[in-house]
């Protein structure tokens, strides 16, 4: 039985992990690099180490052999696919909170992962073997033809992952793929794929047992992205009919049991307009937007990991799904500036308290967000009885929170939301780019009002008095700031 568990990773996953264990009565052990001492998730655990990087294994695994430790969860990012991590736990005598070794080396390499596909009848994006050879590279872009698409086999998030539209720079493109995936990774070799456009990504929750029951949890709607990383995610997906979803949930049990999976786990497709469905790869981990899949099912993924790898049997055959869930990644970044992170202390920020929305944060007024790591400073969740209701609660949401500190994203997220695309659930992995085309020609004027309250704010927000005449959502495009 699993009594105190090593959370290795940081910020808003790291806190939002321990509440679970917290209210299953686990202790928490946290770790931390010397940039992140000051971060509220080192206080959050009962007890923090500092230790040299997140990726590094043998001082990990000695801080949780040290603090008494009887499992770790990885969080995502940083070691959590990382099938030596989990196999150093396990061999350490810990639990890995997460899929098994084997099951994370079948999937988490992308050529593999198809492989899997192929051999299960799932349908998967034509295209060709990895390769770190430049040459073989471009001969394989030139054969599928333009657009092709680059991507890292050893990982995901959008690092080494290039679209080649024609031969411009079709070398550089290349190298630069590698260096991204090498440093992100550790490997710099990659694959080629056909580009399939227009499509949206479309992602299945999974989750299994030691006992080979495996479950779908729901889809997930993913195509709205930047830089090819999510911005804004909602289930039910509005882009697909009811034989598409049976057919994703199909192709989902079909790659999860192919390699016996354990824990929570994605699999991640594309769709075609014309409803064709192609096998992407698999997510052998948690994922940052579970919480949408949580608000409509009511269950806790967190939670359902932790039974599972206290050898519990998962009865899940009776999953109710209802209403609709969005959320929303709020990062310190500049979208005018193709989403360059932005740095800096946060000076002020209040989140609003809303039936209905969920906000899973890792920093507070006074936190530094570094350049070191990736700038997410909040999600904020909705739900609502219908997709409609969810929309509209945060736009809300969005508008009331209240942030000074580093560039965000913030108003570009309300300018998304409201958009017609979005309105109509017409969203595509191209449609953020083509909004963002727009958005940059608009004109956000700030009334003189406005100016000289949002002085005040910056002044003396105590004596700031908050009225009809404030709306936060006048200034957080970062036209002006104090």
């Amino acid at each position: 039985m699993i009594r105190k568990v090593l959370i290795a990773n940081r910020g808003e996953i790291a806190i939002r992990i321990a509440r679970t264990l917290k209210d299953m009565g686990i202790k928490t052990v946290g770790i931390f690099v010397e940039a992140d001492e000051s971060w509220p998730f080192v206080y959050t655990m009962d007890e923090s180490y500092k230790v040299d990087s997140y990726l590094d294994i043998e001082g990990i695994v000695k801080v949780a052999l040290d603090s008494g430790c009887d499992a770790v969860h990885p969080g995502y990012g940083f070691l959590a696919e990382n099938p030596k991590f989990a196999k150093a736990i396990l061999d350490a005598g810990m639990e890995f909170i997460g899929p098994r070794p084997h099951s994370m080396e079948m999937v988490g390499d992308k050529a593999k992962a198809k492989k899997i596909a192929d051999q299960v009848g799932v349908p998967t994006v034509p295209g060709l073997p990895p390769s770190d050879d430049i040459e073989f590279l471009k001969e394989g872009i030139r054969r599928i033809g333009f657009p092709a698409l680059l991507k890292a086999v050893a990982g995901g998030g959008g690092k080494g992952m290039k679209l080649i539209e024609d031969e411009t720079n079709i070398d550089e493109n290349i190298l630069s793929a590698q260096r991204e995936a090498l440093n992100a990774f550790g490997d710099r070799t990659l694959i080629v794929e056909k580009y399939v456009f227009p499509a949206r990504h479309v992602e299945v929750q999974v989750i299994g047992d030691k006992y080979g029951n495996v479950y779908v949890l729901g889809e997930r709607e993913c195509s709205l992205q930047r830089r090819h990383q999510k911005i804004i995610e909602e289930t039910p997906s509005p882009g697909i009919d009811e034989e598409i979803r049976k057919k994703l949930f199909e192709y989902a049990l079909k790659i999860a049991k192919g390699v016996s999976y354990e824990s929570a786990g994605t699999c991640e497709f594309i769709v075609s307009d014309d409803g064709e469905v192609y096998f992407l790869e698999v997510n052998a981990r948690l994922q940052v937007e579970h919480p949408i899949t949580e608000m409509t099912t009511g269950l806790d993924i967190v939670r359902l990991q932790i039974e599972v790898a206290n050898g519990e049997k998962l009865n899940l055959d009776d999953i109710n799904r209802f209403g609709h869930s969005i959320e929303a990644r709020l990062y310190a970044e500049d979208p005018e500036e193709n989403f360059l992170p932005s740095s800096g202390r946060i000076e002020v920020l209040e989140f609003p308290h809303i039936q209905g929305i969920r906000i899973d944060t890792g920093v507070v007024e006074g936190t530094e967000v570094s350049p070191l790591f990736d700038p997410m400073i909040a999600k904020i969740i909705s739900y609502g009885v219908d997709r409609e209701q969810a929309r509209r609660k945060l736009v809300y949401a969005l508008e009331e929170t209240l942030l000074i500190g580093p560039k965000t994203n913030q108003h570009f997220l309300i300018y998304l939301l409201e958009s017609e695309e979005f309105k109509t659930g017409k969203t595509y992995t191209h449609t953020v780019q083509d909004i963002l085309d727009r958005y940059k020609n608009e004109e956000f004027l700030l009334p003189e009002d406005i100016k000289e309250n949002l002085k005040a704010l910056k002044d003396n927000r105590h004596q700031l008095h908050i009225s009809e005449t404030f709306n936060p959502i006048s200034f957080i495009k970062g036209k002006i700031y104090p």
